[in-house]
Formats: C-alpha cells, sequence, structure tokens
C-alpha cells in the first residue's frame, strides 16, 4: 500500500509541476501582450497630444485659415486706401511752372 500511495504522491507532485509551469507560461504570455498594450497606449497618446499631434495639427490648419483670411481683408483694405490716395493726390495744386 505504501508504495502504491508513493506513487499516487509522485504523480500528484508531477501534476503540480506541470501546472506550476503552465501557470508560469500563461504569466509571462499574458505579461508580454500587457506589456505590448502599454507601449502601444503610450505610442498612440503621444501621436494625439504629443508636440506633433494630431491637434497642433488641427491648431495650426485653423491658425492657417485664420491668417489667410486676415491676408486677404488686409489686401482689399490696401487696394482702397491706394485708390483713395491716388484720388486725393490727383485733387492736389500742380507746381506752377
Amino acid at each position: 500500500m505504501t508504495k502504491q500511495r508513493d506513487e499516487e504522491l509522485l504523480s500528484l507532485s508531477r501534476k503540480a509541476n506541470l501546472l506550476k509551469k503552465r501557470l508560469l507560461a500563461l504569466l509571462v504570455r499574458y505579461s508580454g501582450f500587457l506589456f505590448i498594450i502599454v507601449l502601444l497606449a503610450i505610442y498612440i497618446g503621444r501621436i494625439l497630444f504629443g508636440p506633433n499631434s494630431v491637434e497642433v495639427l488641427y491648431n495650426l490648419s485653423v491658425q492657417e485659415k485664420t491668417l489667410k483670411r486676415k491676408i486677404e481683408f488686409y489686401k482689399r483694405a490696401n487696394a482702397r486706401l491706394q485708390k483713395e490716395y491716388f484720388e486725393l493726390k490727383e485733387l492736389e495744386p500742380q507746381g506752377e511752372e
């Protein structure tokens, strides 16, 4: 009976060791997946909110449109003022000869 019990204990010990190895393998695998997910999250965060982010690109696009509108406004104002200047210059008396 002792021999049979020893064999059962040995069998249980081997099963426990195998289970430990499987659990360790799963732990390593899931730790690797978790590490990759964290790195991916950091990368996406930098893309969305970093110094070269989509948000910065959008803000620069808005700023570009605003500056283009201002340029057009100042061009029209400049043309109007030049026209007024040349009209006033025509009304000035000419030097007598």
